[in-house]
């Protein structure tokens, strides 16, 4: 039923009227084409009007999990090491949490859309390597090598969503041959061109001084430095959140996501938005893909490989279900946050930090049992509320 998953994930009325009529069920449909007001009996039954109460709201949120989560882990790690809460540690677990964080609020967006990107982490690495290759290799300016890179994500983020919508082949299935493409075009390309495997050198480029204010910089505060990246995760985090709840293509991605036919027979541009998604996936991995880049000065040709997983891992702690059409970006935020804060609080407590694998697992699999609950109760609340 296209907005079962969406309704819940945002515990808003749609705003889009081509998709009240889909999301509003039996009641809607009857209503419309007619000026006739609604009985008292119609009004019980229509879920968008219905007095769920505000604890039910709460608790059918998708982010409360990762919100209480964050908390507990901020209030172990914190109770454990005391740098652990002082400024340069906070400032030490939001730098990673920001990078992961910018890329699992795209990959939530395509996940709320039902789609997966298995080609996100490598192309951080490909948006690296042009930067590197046309600013160290070729002497471009390093603002024109970024424009290159940001042509060539986004037009990689439009074949994988167009060759998803045209051949109906699981985007799982089109984006794993595009992460591996992606992998040997990386290594090989790159050995080709430098006879090695590592870029060096960006620093020296034309216009590196005033991108890396803007994408790599740091700003102090509290007596410790904070990184720029943690800025951008922040105001994409907002801009994320007001297109899912405030906007008509918000609609849209919960639809699709939710029931993709439904969602084309009210008149949603199901391919062009599954499509959009993409490209804003591969938008954020050329952003990360800069940020590093830059910060770093040097690239390697296997930057990236693996991390497509852990932004998944992120996003489905944040809430977002693996079948689509629920999910939030702040809940994407928070599980990466929650990713940030257990990598560096292994660290300062002393642990080995093979133990952070079984943490990400543990978390992975309370995630996803708590989602299934919570999507459960969710529809039965739902199913009350219209009795």
């Amino acid at each position: 039923m296209m907005g079962t998953g969406s309704k819940a994930g945002r515990g808003e009325p749609p705003n889009d009227s081509a998709l009240t009529v889909g999301r509003g069920e039996g009641s809607s449909r009857s209503n419309a084409g007619r000026d006739e007001p609604r009985t008292s009996s119609e009004a019980r039954g229509d879920e968008r009007i219905a007095d769920v109460g505000i604890a039910r709201r709460l608790l059918a949120r998708p982010e409360l999990g990762a919100i209480l989560g964050a908390v507990i882990i901020f209030a172990f790690f914190g109770s454990l090491s005391e740098v652990f809460r002082s400024p340069p540690g906070m400032a030490n677990w939001l730098d990673p949490a920001s990078t992961l964080g910018i890329m699992a609020i795209a990959v939530a967006l395509l996940m709320i859309g039902g789609e997966f990107d298995l080609s996100a982490g490598v192309m951080t690495g490909t948006v690296g390597l042009t930067i590197g290759l046309l600013s160290s290799h070729y002497g471009c300016n390093v603002w024109l090598a970024i424009l290159v890179a940001l042509a060539l994500a986004l037009g990689l983020g439009f074949l994988n969503g167009y060759l998803t919508v045209r051949t109906g082949l699981p985007s799982f299935i089109i984006t794993l041959g595009s992460f591996l493409m992606l992998q040997g075009l990386n290594l090989g390309v790159t050995k080709v061109l430098t006879n090695t495997v590592l870029i060096e050198g960006i620093d020296r480029a034309p216009g590196y001084p005033l991108a890396r204010s803007i994408f790599a910089s740091s700003v102090g505060l509290g007596g410790a430095e904070f990184r720029i990246t943690i800025l951008w995760w922040l105001a994409l985090t907002v801009f994320a959140t007001y297109v899912l709840l405030r906007t008509r293509q918000g609609n849209w991605i919960f639809a699709v996501g939710g029931d993709v036919r439904s969602a084309r027979n009210v008149g949603v541009p199901a391919d062009k938005t599954k499509i959009g998604l993409f490209m804003t996936t591969s938008g954020a991995a050329w952003l990360v893909g800069t940020m590093m880049a830059l910060r770093l000065t040097s690239v390697q040709a296997n930057q990236g490989i693996g991390d497509e997983l852990i932004y998944i891992v992120a996003a489905v702690i944040g809430g977002c279900l693996l079948t689509g059409g629920f999910g939030s970006a702040i809940g994407a935020s928070l599980g990466a946050l929650i990713f940030g804060m257990t990598s560096q609080g292994i660290v300062y407590v002393g642990w080995d930090s093979d133990w952070f694998k079984f943490f990400l697992g543990a978390m992975l699999l309370l995630a996803v049992l708590s989602n299934h609950a919570v999507r459960r109760y969710a529809e039965q609340s739902r199913k009350r509320a219209r009795v």
